[in-house]
């Protein structure tokens, strides 16, 4: 399981709004898209997103991926969940329905199980309402294992210059299945300086996520246009060099030395 098809490339950059704590406009997710965004991470909240989503034409729709989280574990809760997403962005198909922040294997196991969410999601694959399952995670041995069972198609994983346990933990248990990498700024510590290292930019916090080879897809989410057009930076930026790594590793290394502590 696992891969985008090949005429469906989703961008290096993906937009996210988290759980409706940022200002993005619809006309701000336009905006994106025009850029070359091409995977829309919504969180569940009628925000700015969602909107976008509702205004998109046809053809701008067939390019653009819809993603969307989560949080049912039974059958009858998640058929339920995917109607109701469904209904709020105007739109026949999610294209990715990931497990969110799934952190235990009794929580993998109950979506699992006969009556689990899974049931009711291979239902909606089934009739075309939803088209890839993932996980979205934390854990990193829970995401390796579930990786390694080949069991879905998509994995959400926090990975960025001070986290980078999943290089050593998950990516190669990957294969061909797309990782979309979250919190690239360490929730916005990366963009401080600390003591004997100099700030990333967002921009750059980016760049590191996507320059390691097994990640697909690198998450964003502005607060507004400004932070956003800032963002978009990224995809005319040249790939990473190996003395931007290095120095951005040697930053992640001091703000997670520095910036309280994180698995």
């Amino acid at each position: 399981m696992g891969g985008w098809a090949p005429t469906e490339d989703p961008g290096a950059l993906g937009a996210n709004c988290p759980r409706g704590n940022t200002h993005l406009t619809a006309s701000d997710v336009h905006r994106a898209i025009a850029r070359g965004v091409g995977y829309l991470n919504w969180c569940g909240h009628d925000d700015g997103m969602a909107a976008a989503i509702r205004e998109l034409d046809a053809a701008t729709r067939a390019r653009v991926i819809v993603a969307t989280q989560l949080d049912a574990q039974t059958a009858d809760e998640a058929e339920r969940a995917i109607d109701a997403m469904l209904a709020t962005l105007g739109t026949d198909t999610l294209d990715v329905v990931t497990a969110y922040y799934l952190e235990t294997e009794e929580e993998w196991r109950t979506i699992e199980a006969p009556r689990g969410a899974r049931a009711a999601i291979e239902r909606a694959r089934a009739d075309g309402r939803v088209k890839r399952f993932g996980i979205t995670s934390h854990q990193r041995p829970l995401a390796r294992a579930i990786l390694e069972e080949r069991a879905i198609d998509v994995a959400m994983i926090r990975y960025n210059a001070a986290h980078r346990g999943a290089e050593r933990e998950v990516f190669d248990a990957a294969g061909a299945t797309p990782i979309v990498a979250f919190t690239c700024t360490r929730w916005g510590a990366l963009l401080s300086p600390t003591d004997r290292t100099a700030p990333m930019s967002a921009p750059d916090c980016y760049r590191f996520a996507l320059a390691h080879p097994t990640v697909t897809i690198a998450l964003t989410a502005p607060n507004d246009r400004r932070e956003l057009e800032t963002n978009l930076e990224v995809l005319d930026a040249a790939p990473a060099s190996e003395a931007e790594l290095a120095a951005w590793r040697a930053h992640g290394d001091r703000v997670r030395a520095t910036s309280g502590r994180f698995p």
